[in-house]
């Protein structure tokens, strides 16, 4: 089938993915929006429809005094032994810490905190041990992507934070996710900041410690650095396999207003494109290391058809689904009607 990028437009940076049998769960960065973190729902990845959010609730989400650059930083979603995790940063409010839900549908735990700094962090588990990383400094105060063992029910760190990876060169290592494949460890992970500089890296090791080897050919992907392609900002991804064993990226980007119009009005979108192992084991992204507005693939069945989001209104959408921010809209329409009832008194005074 040929589809087109972005998969998801709008607003919804920082993508998140996990499969459960046949279905993919993905999330999305919120900010100082409430309620926080999109979830969205799929059956073939190019099609999407927002389920909910994760974040519901003041306990789970406190937003006060929240600058218009903080709130909740990119959440990753994972799935173990029948229960979905949803980990994340609030940049104003307690840090990293992550919660859960056994029903997708439904509603989701109250934060569970880690005491390791910095951001953007994912889980990973192995043989009933449960891993914790993030990016920034480890206990010893070394900086890069940090990881420690973690007891899954409290949040408690068993192990120290140790540094694993310092990146492959560029600024702003960042949005560290991990992976096992084949026997090795993959670490994959975003720099150059999310402009126009912005791109996928990872290493890879055969214990989960390291040390981990840089990709000869970092950047993964990227889209820095070209000149008439719309799509720009490529960066912070998340690999999924399929149930055909297939693997895919989503990541963010944005879109320029035209291909030489360095501007844009929409936000950071989720973007899909295909990944491919070689003979020894490393992997490639996207076409030519690069995400276009259209690719070709025999991977998803040419009878799927990508499906135009749907004129929004509000008989078809839904507050805490489409709608967020929806209680400090709903006071400013309180307080409205409060000075146009005061106004209409004084005048008749």
């Amino acid at each position: 089938m040929i589809y087109h990028d972005p998969i998801i437009p709008g607003f919804y940076p920082d993508p998140s993915i996990c499969r459960v049998k046949n279905k993919y769960y993905l999330v999305t960065s919120s900010f100082n929006y409430f309620p926080g973190v999109p979830l969205f729902e799929s059956e073939d990845l190019v099609n999407w429809q927002q389920i909910g959010h994760v974040l519901t609730r003041k306990s789970q989400l406190e937003l006060k005094g929240a600058s218009t650059s903080g709130g909740i930083y990119a959440p990753t979603i994972r799935y173990h032994e029948g229960r979905f995790y949803m980990m994340t940063t609030n940049v104003d409010y307690g840090g990293n810490f992550y919660v859960w839900t056994d029903d997708i549908h439904g509603e989701w735990s109250d934060p569970i905190y880690v005491e390791q700094g910095g951001i953007d962090p994912s889980l990973y588990f192995e043989n009933g041990h449960a891993y914790f990383m993030s990016n920034g400094e480890d206990d010893a105060g070394v900086s890069g992507i940090t990881q420690c063992e973690i007891d899954i029910e409290t949040g408690q760190k068993l192990t120290p934070s140790k540094s694993l990876w310092q990146g492959a060169g560029g600024r702003y290592l960042e949005g560290p996710h991990l992976y096992k494949i084949n026997g090795y460890y993959y670490l994959l992970a975003s720099e150059g900041g999310t402009e126009y500089g912005h791109m996928l890296v990872y290493a890879r090791s055969q214990e989960i410690t390291g040390p981990y080897q840089n990709f000869e050919q970092n950047p993964v992907l990227t889209n820095r650095n070209l000149g008439g392609y719309q799509i720009q900002g490529c960066g912070h991804g998340d690999l999924v396999s399929d149930p055909n064993g297939n693997w895919w990226l989503v990541h963010l980007g944005f879109r320029q207003l035209d291909r030489w119009l360095q501007h844009h009005i929409t936000g950071r979108e989720v973007y899909l494109v295909p990944v491919t192992f070689d003979q020894n084991g490393w992997f490639s992204a996207g076409v030519n290391k690069t995400t276009p507005k259209t690719i070709a693939t025999d991977r998803i069945d040419a009878a799927i058809v990508q499906q135009p989001l749907p004129k929004f209104s509000f008989e078809n959408t839904k507050l805490k689904r489409e709608w967020s921010f929806y209680e400090i809209l709903m006071k400013i329409i309180i307080k409205l009607e409060r000075i146009k009832l005061n106004y209409m008194a004084i005048n008749l005074i």
